[in-house]
């Protein structure tokens, strides 16, 4: 275990699986044989490499840890949520080091809905999905992948939870709901209460109350969002993209249910009630929308901006796409466009390791994303 607070965990890990009414179904518990906050302490001897962090603390992760990879055999490294183009991120860190063994995957979206219960010695899952998805590159080491490691974290221990491979790492980047679904919400939140209230008892629910402006926003970033999942597809004939898909399709495919309305499919779910929106209390009393939160450095830095600059290459009108992009940049005095188009250069977007968009990578077209 590589964790920035080595001494808060116990050598015994203890996971509970719950029903959602949190009666105790069952107890899995295993044992960590090291655990560090140096990566030369661990990485060596991996041979898997799995990220289980916020999306924007991915690429200097990895520039941290990159030198330390087994020069010796293959190791795979990736990530459990494939968001903002991983492979590509992998990629940068390879050419750097000069790393010829590396295998890449991306988990198209979070297997588990999970909680802490006493950090670094127990947690709870309430079970898995019934489908999940994931890139592999080279593809032909997905199987291998799949017996030692995708097979090892849902279905071995839930009896379901399976895992396909996903025709590309693009398919991913487009497709995982996180980077719809947060700043939709936000941006609901803001214009209905102007993202402040005066006391904490006030604040809705993220989910549970989640309201037809907030529904309307997101289904509007989706459609956003189909405009440039089906400029790919016409552009690049030859290529499958069968897991590049819209927000319900991907709800439907990965709980294998029947809900055809965004608004119903949150505030039905009964994991997902208890969540509040990111927020932070001011000395008044008062309570606002955290403008540092990774919902906006994870979803829109490394979300909604990289699918506006893949709109631009193909000349496509995204207007909710620029809305949440110009009201983030103003809520948190970034610059990330004007006028409608992207400034790619800026500090905000060019800076190291403050955006995922494929020129940070040395891609200037749509075919170098194309994997």
């Amino acid at each position: 275990m590589l964790t920035r607070r080595p001494d808060d965990w116990s050598k015994e890990v203890e996971l509970q699986l719950q029903s959602i009414d949190e009666d105790l179904l069952k107890t899995f518990t295993g044992r960590l044989a090291k655990v560090s906050s140096d990566p030369s302490d661990v990485i060596p001897e991996s041979d898997v490499v799995v990220l289980c962090m916020p999306v924007f603390t991915y690429r200097p992760s990895l520039a941290s840890l990159a030198p330390h990879l087994s020069r010796d055999r293959n190791v795979y490294v990736g990530t459990i949520y494939g968001q903002a183009g991983f492979n590509w991120m992998v990629e940068e860190v390879t050419r750097e080091h000069g790393l010829t063994n590396v295998t890449t995957f991306a988990v198209g979206l979070i297997p588990w809905i999970c909680r802490v219960i006493e950090y670094g010695r127990v947690g709870v899952t309430y079970g898995c999905k019934e489908v999940n998805v994931a890139a592999v590159s080279p593809r032909d080491r997905f199987d291998d992948l799949n017996e030692i490691f995708f097979g090892a974290i849902c279905e071995q221990w839930l009896g379901k939870g399976a895992f396909r491979p996903s025709d590309s790492f693009l398919s991913l980047t487009l497709s995982v709901d996180n980077q719809i679904i947060h700043p939709s919400r936000c941006l609901g939140l803001y214009r209905r209460y102007g993202g402040r209230w005066s006391r904490r008892e006030d604040i809705p629910y993220f989910y549970r109350d989640f309201d037809d402006l907030s529904a309307d926003i997101m289904h509007d970033l989706d459609a956003d969002y189909s405009l440039v999942r089906n400029g790919i597809r016409r552009r690049f004939p030859d290529h499958r993209f069968t897991y590049m898909l819209d927000y319900l399709s991907m709800e439907r495919l990965s709980y294998q249910s029947e809900n055809s309305d965004i608004r119903k499919s949150f505030t039905t779910s009964r994991t997902l009630g208890a969540i509040k929106p990111p927020t932070k209390g001011l000395e008044s009393g008062e309570w606002v929308i955290d403008t540092g939160h990774r919902f906006f450095s994870d979803d829109v830095s490394y979300g909604v901006c990289i699918a506006k600059w893949m709109a631009e290459k193909m000349d496509l009108e995204v207007p909710t796409m620029d809305a949440i992009i110009e009201w983030v940049q103003e809520i948190r005095g970034e610059t990330y466009i004007e006028n409608g188009k992207l400034l790619t250069e800026s500090e905000s977007l060019a800076g190291r390791f403050r955006s995922g968009i494929p020129p940070v990578y040395g891609i200037e077209t749509l075919a170098g994303i194309v994997d």
